[in-house]
């Protein structure tokens, strides 16, 4: 989704989003400070975490795909917002019309009903730092050491594994090779190393 330019009153949250998604030049080489600092703190390759983050938040801004803070995903509905503000005043509404099973939010789309003990109020998991590390706990969780970090990357989505879980993968892995800047996933660049959280 292409999200139009943010006013004037939101340039300042246009401009937060960019500092997450932008630590250098090309987001392909090096995941941004804040990635690289909750996958730090979280024992997991920063790649992993900012190749999901893009998946599941990133919108097009400026001919680049980049994760967006201020995303919800409400019973399958994808909704940007153009300041932190807005999204709260969505989520809002949005636990009013569905349970929260069914509301995602955030870089790392946290799930309110399944992840509930990570947060004590819904807005909370906009913070972007506290959902990225939300999204990392959740990563490092579903890892198995020396196992592939794809699988984990699968059940992050769906913990049931499956099709479902498949299918994220393959996303994903596409996003995980323009970040590496690599052109093809190898298997033995997923193993369990978490070398690269440093910048």
């Amino acid at each position: 989704m292409t999200l139009p330019r943010p006013l004037a009153a939101g340039t300042s949250m246009a401009l937060l989003a960019a500092s997450l998604a932008a630590g250098s030049a090309h987001a392909q080489e090096t995941p941004p400070p804040a990635y690289q600092l909750a996958a730090k703190r979280a024992g997991i390759p920063s790649s992993v975490l900012y190749a999901v983050a893009l998946q599941e938040s990133g919108v097009r801004r400026d001919g680049r795909l980049i994760p967006w803070p201020w995303s919800l995903n409400v019973a399958g509905q994808s909704r940007r917002y153009v300041s932190r503000a807005d999204a709260c005043a969505g989520l809002h509404q949005a636990l009013r019309q569905v349970p929260p099973t069914r509301v995602d939010v955030g870089l790392g789309q946290i799930n309110l009903g399944y992840q509930k003990h990570r947060y004590t109020q819904p807005c909370d998991v906009l913070d972007p730092y506290a959902n990225l590390a939300m999204a990392a706990e959740i990563l490092r969780e579903q890892h198995t050491p020396g196992e592939d970090w794809l699988l984990a990357i699968g059940r992050y989505h769906r913990p049931a594994g499956g099709e479902p879980a498949a299918r994220y993968r393959r996303s994903v892995s596409q996003h995980l090779d323009r970040v590496r800047g690599t052109g093809r996933t190898t298997h033995h660049v997923l193993q369990s190393s978490h070398n690269e959280t440093a910048p």
